[in-house]
């Protein structure tokens, strides 16, 4: 048998690490980088299907998938699939909010970090 003065312990222990956690998504919530400035030059070398839907996803901040196939007008899958492969190239940041993947533009910070995990060279002693 498990005493009660324990298993109180345990559930104020558990309300304190969520009250944490409210902390830490509402400081994550209201951050808001700016985004990367990207030159035509380099914009152009993207295909044209992924094109449209990145201009998307730069001219609503942040969205999902439902949100761009809405205002590009091809289905969700497809452009489900295209942001994925933006996130995979470097171009968008992809978060999850409960079941839905959402997308955004990469922050200045982020394109440094990226920029330098790119550029390092791993030497094979």
């Amino acid at each position: 048998m498990v005493r009660r003065s324990i298993l109180d312990r345990i559930f104020k222990e558990m309300i304190n690490i969520r009250c944490r956690l409210d902390d830490i998504e509402n400081n994550f919530s209201s951050w808001n980088p700016q985004p990367m400035e990207v030159p035509e030059s380099k914009l152009i070398t993207l295909p044209d299907h992924l094109r449209k839907t990145y201009m998307t996803v730069a001219s609503k901040g942040e969205c999902h998938a439902v949100q761009v196939s809405n205002h590009t007008g091809r289905c969700r899958a497809i452009e489900s699939n295209y942001l994925n492969q933006l996130s995979r190239m470097g171009w968008l940041n992809k978060r999850r909010v409960s079941k839905k993947a959402h997308f955004r533009l990469i922050s200045k910070k982020d394109g440094v970090t990226t920029a330098i995990a790119t550029s390092k060279e791993i030497r094979i002693p």
